[in-house]
């Protein structure tokens, strides 16, 4: 009997699950948890816990094989994640709990992920056409901005993990280089993770109070201060509570489009676009009311190009799961 580890390993929280695999892509899940991210010194901590809880549950276990997303670079099995302090090496992860590991980069399992989904788990902004043998490419905001691009190759898919979350955020209008100036004094380098993300969203919330285009609110701000200020901001938005909440969303959603489709530019995706992270399925309203489709087709000259492409929201937060639930599956076959 098989039992594989998965885990979806972000700056904010970590995901973990036990599966049983009956057969081969037949999977029972057994137990999960999760964990916020930053209590911890490490992945391994936390998955010893992670593995006494479901020995609790379910009494003795043994992993055939584990697969890990990890927000952060991973180079021959290593990684140090961006947005934790933490220094991850599958070898040592595999000595813990006795099998083989697997780490990826959070978006590579993510793009393993969307071919576990089924249609119902997508909504389309764009139906555009889909070329099987054409390029994917990914994007998606939480804590930071991953990317990522899959290849079909005669051996199957090929993910190319990327780093463009950090590329240099460039503005389009006076009002985004006014956004980037304000951010320049912040930080000196402004990459688009500055501004597609849930700290993005609140550093939005801060241009908007300071550059006076919308009044700030008491309740709000004592809010961000002790609540998650992704969370609010987007919730005031949906509810039309506050304005300068709605103003940093309408931005947000904006800035996400164009991202997207600089992306598409740069890949031609014409297997397809799909946009996942945990901040989309939340703002799917926004998302679906023009706005990031106007962005992501604003491009001149190019844009009949864009029109072509199939676009599409991943719904299922667990897609990064799913994904290295896939990895340790290819691992425990391998």
């Amino acid at each position: 009997m098989d039992h594989l580890l998965a885990g979806d390993v972000g700056g904010t929280k970590t995901a973990l699950s036990l599966y049983q695999r009956d057969a081969p892509g037949s999977y029972r899940e057994l137990f999960t948890a999760q964990y916020p991210s930053a209590q911890y010194s490490g992945l391994g901590p936390l998955v010893r816990q992670f593995l006494q809880e479901a020995t609790s549950a379910h009494g003795a276990l043994s992993v055939r094989a584990a697969g890990f997303g990890v927000a952060g670079p991973v180079e021959a099995g290593i990684s140090k994640t961006t947005n934790l302090p933490w220094l991850i090496d599958a070898s040592m992860l595999s000595e813990g709990f006795g099998a083989p590991a697997a780490l990826v980069n959070d978006f590579h399992a993510v793009a393993l992920g969307i071919g576990e989904l089924r249609p119902e788990e997508f909504r389309v902004l764009q139906q555009g056409e889909i070329d099987r043998a054409g390029p994917v490419a990914i994007l998606g905001a939480g804590t930071g901005l991953g990317e990522a691009i899959v290849l079909p190759t005669a051996h199957g898919l090929q993910v190319i993990a990327s780093e463009g979350g950090h590329v240099d955020f460039a503005p389009r209008t006076q009002l985004e280089v006014d956004l980037l100036k304000f951010l320049w004094r912040r930080h000196h380098r402004v990459s688009v993770e500055r501004v597609v993300s849930g700290r993005g969203l609140w550093a939005l919330y801060d241009f908007v109070i300071d550059a006076k285009l919308a009044p700030e609110a008491e309740s709000v701000r004592n809010q961000l201060a002790s609540e998650d200020p992704g969370k609010v901001i987007g919730e005031h938005a949906l509810r039309g509570t506050d304005l300068a909440c709605a103003h940093a969303v309408d931005m947000f959603i904006s800035l996400y489009g164009a991202e997207a489709g600089n992306l598409a530019l740069k890949v031609l995706p014409h297997g397809g676009l799909f946009v996942a992270g945990g901040i989309a399925p939340k703002l799917i309203e926004k998302l679906r009311d023009g706005s990031f489709m106007r962005a992501f087709l604003d491009k001149g000259r190019l844009s009949s190009a864009l029109e072509r492409l199939h676009v599409a929201v991943v719904m299922n937060p667990r897609v990064g799961l799913l994904g290295a639930r896939k990895r340790a599956s290819d691992l425990a076959d391998s």
